[in-house]
């Protein structure tokens, strides 16, 4: 019995090892993997379990860490300071959708339950995919962006009372609706009030004794025992175990363990999370497409028609550009992760029959499917809106990052934008001297393009993309990664383009020195601070910048005991252990929304220096003030650029935001 059961999981994980595989190949979610994997996986096609249920009880701890992780982002200071636009379209557009929608799935379901449910799935769209997309088309600092951000935070926001209603309005129907209302937030309520009580008084003190014993596996054990225990809690007053992981997250996201909690509960919350979508999908009926497939059809034309014109309508009343609108609305057309979650939890509660469930899951598949294609794709899109609707409005879209020169030469060109990288850069740019970088890790090239840093998304590996940073008219190529394979490939591509720029490569050890220099690198730099110092002194002094203007340079940096080489732009693959966590300065680039607090006030009236932060730079309307004065007034859409320890970042850019 358990070799069958090892061998189902064995199968089971390799159709979802190669599912994911085939999708992030054809640049499709993920989430539609697992979905396609737990068809596969179902009584559909190979039914390797008996009793699905048995996976999707387990994968329901994927929601609970998913929502706990919502709930370590949940920043109040943030939504406080976009609260126009979250509060003002980011409401209307789920109420305004859910009535849409909630007034036709009437006449078809026939009771208004069901018809709350389905509006209230199609109401969502998903943070997941919208997000990863944005920054991928570095749409997230524009506009638009911002718009179809502000909407994500109200729609996440929104998933809470929903999970609190559904099992409501599965009553035995003896209650109305205003009663069931007024129940679920007496009991939200007491869950809330005690939570926070516990987050507040209790787990602040059992996390520091828990840090203080330095053993990840302890701390790992209690975050989870956490939100298992606050998702109980709320099970235990008939709500959604999921609401009780996001209340956790929630407590804990102001503390000073938010972001080792984040990186300890990721893996089993990706995991998880995948197992749950795999359970989903064994629950589609296949048979139940096939028959209705015009209706599903039907339905998604529906979600993107609705959808897409509401949030444009809403975005003009709220002041945006038309094309911003049609943009936003586009982009949140889909049904998102958290549509899932309801549809399985209505089935859970039997609102739902299976057939309506696979129903509103091929939608939501189906529209998670197109949208990369359609924010890729979105600009044109308006466009040809406008030409059949006849508009001629000027798209004054703002870029939110560089626009690279195509005609570059006598450049320099720097493969990898870490924290080699950016120093490298910044000599060369005090010197006046022009470069391109080129890096793969989307959070920090967002960060740096915001910034002002000439940075762009690619494999510096790629031909393609070291044709594109003009590597042929380039006078010098710096290879600041570590990784020796894709450093022979860098150098075996500048050499293949016909480039006759000098390689210098930073390596880790001397260990591939002469392999290095002889693939054609002309120098080959060592490790570390005073590393990076020998690489800036050659690669200002081959850039043209006289001998004794750099030896000056690095004296200088050495007497101010390495100050410029400290700070750097964080991102993704960014890996900072908790006892470094101090020891570091990062730079980030903050974005001042319309209504934030720093709006209209002079940098000596916010005092930021005072708070140990160093504003090392601003832009507005594309264009940088390297060092501003204590008299420049900060305006709406000014991007903020400062330096400091992490928890002075986070606090800073929270006062920036409400004071």
């Amino acid at each position: 019995m358990a070799h069958g059961i090892f061998l189902e999981l064995v199968f089971l994980l390799f159709i979802s090892v190669f599912t994911v595989w085939l999708f992030k190949r054809i640049k499709l979610p993920p989430i539609l993997a697992y979905l396609v994997a737990g068809v596969v996986a179902g009584p559909q096609i190979f039914a390797l379990f008996e009793n699905p249920h048995d996976v999707a009880l387990v994968a329901e701890l994927g929601i609970m860490f998913l929502l706990f992780s919502l709930g370590l982002e949940f920043s109040v200071p943030k939504l406080i300071a976009m609260r126009h636009l979250v509060f003002g379209v980011g409401s209307a557009q789920v109420i305004i959708t859910l009535l849409l929608v909630m007034l036709p799935s009437y006449f078809y379901t026939h009771s208004w339950s069901i018809a709350f449910v389905i509006g209230s799935i199609f109401a969502l769209s998903s943070t997941a995919v919208v997000v990863k997309s944005l920054n991928e088309t570095g749409l997230t600092q524009t506009k638009r962006g911002q718009v179809a951000i502000s909407i994500l935070l109200f729609q996440d926001i929104a998933v809470v009372p929903f999970l609190i209603a559904i099992p409501l309005l599965a009553g035995d129907g003896s209650e109305n609706m205003a009663t069931i209302i007024l129940l679920a937030l007496a009991k939200g309520a007491v869950v809330v009030a005690i939570l926070l009580s516990v987050g507040k008084w209790v787990l602040p003190k059992v996390f520091n004794e828990v840090a203080q014993v330095r053993t990840d596996e302890l701390f790992v054990l209690t975050a989870i025992l956490v939100t298992v225990m606050a998702g109980t809690l709320t099970s235990f007053f008939g709500l959604s175990m999921a609401l009780g992981a996001f209340l956790a997250g929630m407590m804990l996201s102001e503390s000073q363990y938010k972001h080792q909690l984040e990186a300890d509960i990721r893996p089993f919350r990706d995991i998880l999370m995948g197992l749950f979508f795999i359970s989903v999908g064994m629950e589609l009926d296949v048979t139940v497409i096939l028959r209705h497939w015009p209706w599903i059809l039907a339905g998604l034309f529906t979600l993107l028609i609705v959808k897409t014109l509401v949030i444009k309508q809403l975005a003009i009343l709220a002041g945006e550009t038309r094309k911003d609108g049609w943009s936003a609305g586009l982009m949140l057309f889909q049904m998102g992760e958290f549509g899932f979650v309801l549809v399985a939890l209505a089935q859970q509660v039997e609102l739902f029959t299976p057939d309506l469930s696979s129903a509103l899951i091929a939608i939501g598949v189906l529209s998670m499917a197109v949208t990369p294609s359609i924010i890729n794709r979105h600009q044109s899109i308006v466009n040809k809106v406008d030409r059949v609707l006849g508009k001629h409005e000027v798209d004054d879209v703002e870029e939110s990052f560089v626009q690279f020169e195509t005609n570059m030469a006598n450049h320099v060109v720097i493969c990898g934008f870490g924290r080699v990288g950016q120093t490298v850069s910044r000599f060369l740019r005090s010197e006046a001297v022009p470069y391109i970088a080129l890096d793969v890790d989307p959070v920090r090239v967002a960060e740096a393009q915001a910034a002002g840093e000439n940075v762009q998304f690619g494999h510096a590996r790629d031909k393609a993309i070291l044709e594109a940073a003009c590597v042929k008219n380039a006078k010098l190529v710096v290879v600041t990664f570590g990784d020796i394979t894709k450093t022979h490939m860098v150098i075996q591509n500048v050499k293949e383009s016909g480039s006759t720029a000098r390689i210098m490569v930073r390596t880790k050890t001397d260990e591939h020195l002469k392999a290095i220099l002889d693939d054609g690198a002309d120098q080959v730099v060592p490790e570390a601070l005073e590393g990076s110092l020998m690489l800036v002194s050659q690669v200002l002094f081959e850039s043209g910048v006289p001998m004794s203007r750099v030896l000056r340079r690095i004296r200088k940096e050495r007497e101010n005991r390495y100050g410029e080489l400290h700070g750097f732009y964080p991102g993704d693959t960014t890996e900072v252990s908790a006892d470094r966590r101090d020891l570091l300065e990062f730079i980030h680039a903050v974005a001042i929304p319309v209504e934030a607090y720093a709006v209209h006030k002079s940098l000596a009236e916010l005092k930021i220096e005072e708070r140990r932060v160093e504003v090392v730079g601003l832009r507005r309307g594309g264009k940088e003030l390297s060092s501003p004065a204590l008299e420049t007034v900060i305006q709406a859409m000014d991007i903020i650029v400062i330096k400091g320890k992490p928890r002075r970042v986070e606090r800073v850019e929270r006062y920036l935001m409400t004071g």
